[in-house]
């Protein structure tokens, strides 16, 4: 969304992007996700959710290994790590096709969203949260001046990122055109549009959200085929892109 007054966080410093989880949620959920697990690494005398975590991983046959605290804040690139890494495979992104795939296994029309220029992992990983909680079928997101699927993106969904089909594109507006080929109308989130509760949602959709300082761009507003908005009843004239996403999401997720 437009004129957001957070400062930004710096871009991940780690060599292999998503190949590190940090967090107990977020390796409970890598657990469950099926995704390849190189090895769990655990701090020492750790209790409740790494027990469950130790049990998970010995029936899986995952190697563990214990260490020091600054041993796992070293391998989670200085991220909140509460006790628990994994080193796993990385995530592989998903193409459209296979979005649209996976809501013809639901039997569902197509529910996505697309993150134009996001560039907080930790505002993509709550937007992710969000888009897996409503039961979106994908994120679209472009490759170049946005975050990617990065350890604190994987942490900040609290394991949603294991669980949600992420479509990285080099063209966003292609992109958007090849959802309209497929009947998939295109709502872009601005000021000034039509309120988000008087929308009708139903169909085949993607939902667009801005980035954290400059809003969705020119072209990607040009490209959908309606502007919603959400009426902004106080000082401050909008909301958190993952705040937003959370709001019109549910909303249109009455529809699915």
């Amino acid at each position: 969304m437009k004129n957001e007054t957070y400062k930004k966080t710096p871009r991940d410093a780690v060599p292999s992007e998503g190949a590190v989880v940090a967090g107990r949620n977020a390796v409970l959920e890598l657990l469950s996700s099926g995704r390849a697990i190189e090895k769990i690494y655990l701090q020492k005398d750790g209790e409740g959710s790494l027990k469950k975590i130790v049990a998970i991983a010995k029936e899986k046959k995952i190697p563990l290994s214990y260490a020091d605290k600054q041993k796992l804040t070293a391998l989670a690139g200085g991220s909140f790590h509460q006790g628990a890494v994994a080193l796993a495979q990385q995530k592989e992104y998903a193409t459209l096709d296979q979005l649209f795939e996976i809501a013809e296994d639901r039997g569902e029309a197509p529910f996505f969203v697309i993150a134009d220029g996001v560039e907080d992992p930790h505002n993509l990983g709550a937007l992710i949260r969000c888009c897996e909680g409503a039961g979106a079928h994908g994120i679209i997101i472009p490759k170049n001046k946005a975050v990617g699927i990065t350890p604190t993106v994987i942490k900040s969904s609290a394991g949603a990122a294991e669980h949600l089909a992420v479509c990285r594109v080099t063209n966003l507006a292609a992109a958007i055109d090849k959802l309209r080929e497929r009947n998939v109308w295109v709502y872009a989130c601005e000021a000034d549009g039509v309120p988000y509760d008087k929308q009708d949602f139903s169909g085949a959709i993607a939902i667009v959200l801005g980035s954290e300082g400059f809003g969705i761009s020119r072209l990607i507003k040009e490209k959908s085929d309606f502007i919603i908005s959400l009426p902004m009843r106080g000082k401050v004239n909008s909301l958190n892109v993952s705040c937003a996403g959370a709001v019109i999401l549910y909303e249109a997720a009455k529809y699915r």
